[in-house]
């Protein structure tokens, strides 16, 4: 897991993460935080100035993406309040064992932690480089609650009912990450905190934030951005940002 890789962009890293896209007149966040105020409101005007002064670097990055100058936080409802005595993580839908799994916050923090170092890619066109995370490999969570055979999919369920679909080959690939650290410390409450998905080569708004629950699927189906706009598989090198640019075959009908 911690071993760099060559990455599509000619750089070597464990894994490259991503964030959001805007829907007609709003984009998604940084991993399933929007205040519904789009990117400007999000940002505030520290934001507004970052991504004004931000400097491209094309040969590194995803078509249209450019670095700004500090990450802005972005987020669907307001921050979340954590209550440990409370909290617990999910895995249902088409489980192997036929049930649900649930582990509360003192056996999430007792599973084994992984770094990785990636980019996060938001759909509003900026980038964040070199982020070192720290978490849980989605691969042991699958290994922890496995799925049935049949499943093709899988739905990450955040706090207020957020949610981004993902393959089940991407969730299992081994560059996936439920992270709780980031940069060496733990994640703020604005970044996700307690837990987030990060989900490398795919735009961040699949990252969710503020993770509660894994739904096996046994087809696609579209989480909150896919269903209000936002293209389906989400490649940033492939920029692919809306809807309507998806092809046959790359996503449920809308």
């Amino acid at each position: 897991m911690t071993q760099a890789e060559p990455a599509t962009d000619g750089r070597a890293r464990a894994t490259v993460p991503v964030d959001s896209p805007p829907a007609p007149g709003r984009a998604p966040d940084e991993g399933s935080e929007r205040d519904g105020t789009g990117l400007a409101g999000a940002a505030g005007s520290a934001g507004k100035t970052a991504l004004a002064e931000e400097t491209a670097r094309p040969a590194a990055l995803p078509p249209g993406q450019r670095i700004p100058r500090v990450w802005p936080v972005m987020h669907y409802g307001p921050v979340p309040t954590f209550r440990p005595e409370t909290w617990d993580l999910c895995v249902y839908g088409a489980t192997a064992c036929g049930g649900e799994v649930r582990w509360d916050w003192a056996a999430v923090s007792a599973i084994p932690r992984v770094h990785i170092v990636a980019d996060m890619h938001c759909v509003t066109k900026f980038t964040i480089t070199d982020v070192a995370w720290e978490g849980i490999a989605a691969m042991e969570l699958l290994e922890l609650a496995p799925p049935a055979p049949e499943v093709t999919h899988v739905m990450v369920w955040a706090e207020y009912g957020y949610s981004a679909n993902v393959p089940i080959g991407v969730f299992a690939d081994d560059r996936t990450l439920l992270a709780t650290h980031r940069d060496g410390a733990q994640l703020t409450p604005e970044h996700g905190y307690p837990v987030r998905l990060v989900v490398p080569r795919r735009y961040a708004w699949k990252s969710v934030k503020w993770v509660r629950a894994v739904e096996y699927l046994t087809r696609d189906r579209r989480g909150f951005w896919e269903e209000r706009g936002y293209h389906n598989s989400a490649d940033p090198w492939r920029e692919q940002r809306f809807s309507y640019q998806e092809e046959p075959g790359e996503g449920p009908p809308l």
